[in-house]
C-alpha cells in the first residue's frame, strides 16, 4: 500500500475513534446531568404554614428543617406560623438539604395575663383567648402550692410579649425507697411485705431449677439498689 493511502486510512481511523470518544463523553455528560436532576427536589412554599405542617412537607421531600430561635413580628402571619424561609419556595435543591425557617411572633405583642395560681387548664384557656403562645411547661413537686397550679411564669404578668413559659406544681413529692435484694427470698413473704408499702407486685414467670425449692425469687425488676416509689410495679420471677 502506498504511503498516502496508509496515511488516509490512519486518518479515517483516528476520526472514527475521535467521533466515538466524543459520543461517549456526550452520553456520559447527559447521563450525569439526568442523575443529578433526579436528586433534586423543589423547595416547598412554607410561608404561613404551621410549624408541624412545614416539617411534614419538607420531610416528605427528603429535606431537613431548622427553626431559628428568634421570633419576629409579622402584620398578617399569626404567631407560631412560618413567616420566612431560606431558600425560598419553588427553588430546585438537592435532597437532604436543610431549610431554615423563622416563626412569626404575631402582629403585635400582648400584655400577659396573671397566670400564677391558676390551674394548668385555665392558664392554657386564657392564653388561647389572648392569642399568646405557650412556649414551654416545666414541672416541679412541692407541698407549698396547690397540686396542678401555676407557680411561676416567664415573662411575668403584665409584661409585653407574644409568648410565655410556665412552671406548674405536681404536688407533694412522694416517699422513695431503695429496692431491696429479694433474690433467694420466699415469694409469698416478699410480696406481702412489698404490697403493705403500696407497691404493685406481679410474678412474671415460673421456672424449674434443680436443688431450689418452689416459690423462691430468682430474678427481680427493678434490681436491688434502684430508687422506687409506692405505686410503681415490681416484677418477680420465681422457681416452681
Amino acid at each position: 500500500m502506498a504511503l498516502p493511502e496508509k496515511l488516509w486510512s490512519l486518518g479515517k481511523t483516528l476520526v472514527w475513534i475521535g467521533a466515538l470518544g466524543a459520543t461517549f463523553l456526550l452520553f456520559a455528560f447527559v447521563g450525569m446531568r439526568i442523575s443529578l436532576k433526579s436528586l433534586e427536589v423543589e423547595v416547598p412554599d412554607l410561608m404561613g404554614k404551621a410549624l408541624d405542617e412545614g416539617k411534614t412537607a419538607t420531610e416528605d421531600l427528603g429535606l431537613r428543617i431548622r427553626v431559628d430561635t428568634s421570633r419576629r413580628l409579622h402584620p398578617t402571619i399569626p404567631a407560631g406560623a412560618i413567616m420566612l424561609q431560606d431558600p425560598k419556595g419553588g427553588v430546585a435543591t438537592r435532597r437532604q438539604r436543610t431549610i431554615r425557617v423563622w416563626v412569626s411572633a404575631g402582629a403585635s405583642p400582648s400584655q400577659l395575663p396573671r397566670l400564677i395560681g391558676e390551674t394548668e387548664g385555665t392558664a392554657q384557656l386564657r392564653l388561647r383567648e389572648d392569642k399568646v403562645e405557650l412556649l414551654r411547661i416545666a414541672r416541679m413537686r412541692s407541698d407549698r402550692y396547690p397540686d396542678g397550679a401555676v407557680v411561676a411564669q416567664d415573662p411575668p404578668p403584665a409584661a409585653t410579649s407574644s409568648a410565655v413559659s410556665v412552671l406548674i406544681n405536681q404536688g407533694e413529692r412522694t416517699s422513695t425507697y431503695v429496692m431491696s435484694d429479694l433474690i433467694g427470698a420466699e415469694v409469698d413473704a416478699a410480696t406481702a411485705a412489698l404490697r403493705s408499702q403500696g407497691f404493685r407486685v406481679t410474678v412474671t414467670s415460673d421456672h424449674l431449677y434443680p436443688n431450689i425449692p418452689p416459690g423462691i425469687v430468682l430474678r427481680q425488676y427493678p434490681q436491688a439498689g434502684f430508687q422506687i416509689s409506692p405505686g410503681e410495679p415490681i416484677s418477680l420471677e420465681v422457681s416452681r
